[in-house]
C-alpha cells in the first residue's frame, strides 16, 4: 500500500496533562487515538480537524521536546477555514488568548491569531 505524505505537526504538552478538551471545543476536533500513561495522563493523542491530523505529545524530560510555556516557540500553526471569525470566536470562548484580531490583509488573506492554553500559537485564515 502506498502512503501519501501528510503533514502532521506534533505539539508538546506538559507532563501530567489529562484535559485536552480545548481542541474539541475550539475546533470541533475529533480524538482519533490516545496512548495514556499509568496515571491517566496523556502520552500521545492524535486529533483531526476536518481530516487534518495533528498530535499532542507530552514533553518528556530527555526527549528534547519542550512546551511553548517552557521555551518560546517560533512556530505558528496555520488553519484554513471557511469562516475565520466563527472559528476564531469559538477558540476564544474555549479559552484561547487573542494575539491579533481577525483582519482582512492587503496580501489577500483574512486572518486572526491566538494562543491556546498550552502556549501554541494559531493563525486562523482564508484566502479572500
Amino acid at each position: 500500500m502506498e502512503v501519501k505524505p501528510v503533514f502532521a505537526p506534533v505539539l508538546a504538552i506538559p507532563n501530567g496533562t489529562t484535559d485536552i478538551t480545548f481542541y474539541v471545543k475550539a475546533f470541533d476536533a475529533i480524538e482519533v487515538m490516545r496512548y495514556s500513561n499509568d496515571d491517566g495522563s496523556i502520552h500521545v493523542s492524535e486529533l483531526s480537524i476536518n481530516r487534518a491530523i495533528f498530535h499532542l505529545h507530552e514533553a518528556m524530560p530527555n526527549s528534547g521536546r519542550s512546551t511553548p510555556l517552557q521555551v518560546p516557540s517560533t512556530v505558528y500553526i496555520g488553519l484554513f477555514v471557511n469562516d475565520v471569525q466563527a472559528v476564531f470566536d469559538q477558540a476564544i470562548a474555549a479559552g484561547a488568548k487573542v494575539l491579533t484580531p481577525v483582519t482582512d490583509h492587503d496580501y489577500g488573506y483574512r486572518q486572526g491569531e491566538f494562543e491556546d492554553p498550552f502556549g501554541h500559537r494559531w493563525v486562523i485564515q482564508k484566502v479572500i
